[in-house]
């Protein structure tokens, strides 16, 4: 089970960690407003009030030892950077970071963030590449050559199990979630049979994803 750490809990902070909950991680929420905390407390693994500008506040709670750490905090400069900089200090392996624009974003990737976002350029992007690809009903870019598309399962794929598609091999994609009438099988096994409703979460760089899309 892969362990996240959110730090920020404004509305997209919050929607990380729920999101990651749902999809089987343990995830540690952290703000420093107790009221945000109690309301997102029963939808992750555990919440807590801290402030992430202490350094041994989070060492304390291990986050070391999480795989990755979200940095939500973009409304502040100075505490974005002061978060970023512990937690590299702190030696987490992985540190995703949301900057409120291009300046904060460069400030960030010069500290050693491993991947930063801007909510609002991003999203149209995605936007845009939804428009352009009516099938594709999500996409989330990971880097200028990866990303994640949620798409309705193609007709060729319906009716035969993820053996006998063998997508690793022939489109070079992975499966990493079916979605079903509410339901989300993560990493579902090789037996699994495709149905006309699922909805595929596909995996794989750019010009992969594109040769799914146009099944």
């Amino acid at each position: 089970m892969k362990s996240y750490v959110v730090i920020g809990l404004g509305r997209f902070g919050v929607e990380a960690a729920v999101r990651l909950c749902e999809l089987g991680a343990e995830v540690l929420a952290i703000d420093t407003r107790s009221d945000v905390v109690q309301q997102v407390s029963s939808s992750v693994t555990h919440a807590v009030v801290a402030d992430a500008r202490d350094k041994e506040v989070l060492r304390a709670l291990g986050v070391a030892d999480f795989d990755c750490a979200v940095v939500a905090i973009g409304d502040s400069l100075t505490d974005s950077v002061l978060a970023t900089m512990n937690l590299l200090e702190l030696g987490v392996p992985h540190l995703v970071c949301k900057a409120y624009d291009e300046t904060h974003s460069q400030i960030l990737r010069k500290l050693g963030a491993h991947q930063v976002l801007i909510p609002e350029r991003d999203q149209a992007a995605r936007l845009a590449r939804s428009l352009s690809s009516p099938n594709v009903l999500d996409f989330i870019e990971l880097s200028s050559d990866y990303g994640i598309i949620e798409l309705p399962a193609p007709k060729s794929w319906q009716g035969k199990t993820l053996k006998e598609l063998n997508v690793r091999a022939k489109l070079g994609v992975n499966i990493i979630a079916v979605k079903c009438g509410g339901e989300i099988n993560v990493s579902p096994a090789a037996d699994y049979t495709i149905g006309k409703e699922d909805i595929m979460v596909v995996l794989g760089d750019m010009i992969a994803l594109e040769k799914v899309q146009k099944l």
